[in-house]
């Protein structure tokens, strides 16, 4: 009896340790903006964010940070120590929020030119291409591809690991690619 008591504190121990840790790490999150300036001395990159919530972040300079992260954001982006590119347009891979907010990855996404539209989804090709009405009615189709990122509840995915639900609100950024308005960025979490 005393053996059973024993493994059970050791297993609610273990899952305790296990839930404690799971919260501690950080979720990825993304936005889009322009590239301003980078202060390498200061570790600090400034952006002039689309969503207007400020445009500073600090580098992250501890990379055993335990972060929730997608392993497909690695593979389309730079990371911060690395990227150089002053003036680009950017979805900058970030975690924490207002003044306390860490970049973590960079990615440039060329010179466009880019269209940005904010509706409901109506339409939802699987995982091949979504459509939004805007506010005037108009219906605007963009096709997804591997490399869409999507800011959602639950932080940054890229590619295929979004899931567009019918009528939710968002602002996609897209751009032309073999003449189909392709997203490059998609925020779920559009309020206005």
């Amino acid at each position: 009896m005393l053996k059973g008591k024993w493994t059970t504190s050791v297993f609610v121990i273990c899952i305790f340790s296990a839930s404690i840790a799971a919260t501690a790490q950080e979720v990825i999150h993304a936005l889009t903006g322009t590239v301003t300036s980078i202060d390498a001395p200061a570790k600090t990159i400034t952006v002039f964010t689309n969503d207007r919530s400020g445009g500073l972040f600090k580098d992250m300079t501890d990379p055993n940070t335990p972060i929730i992260s997608d392993k497909n954001i690695r593979a389309v982006s730079t990371s911060v120590d690395t990227f150089n590119k002053k003036g680009a347009y950017a979805i900058i891979f970030y975690y924490g929020a207002g003044d306390g907010r860490t970049a973590v990855a960079l990615r440039n996404l060329g010179a466009g030119p880019f269209s940005r539209d904010t509706g409901t989804i109506v339409k939802i090709d699987g995982k091949n291409s979504i459509s939004i009405a805007n506010g005037s009615g108009a219906i605007n189709s963009f096709r997804l591809s591997a490399t869409t990122v999507a800011e959602t509840d639950y932080g940054a995915v890229v590619g295929y690991k979004y899931q567009p639900h019918m009528g939710d609100r968002v602002r996609v950024t897209a751009m032309a690619v073999n003449g189909n308005a392709t997203a490059l960025f998609i925020n779920t979490l559009v309020v206005n």
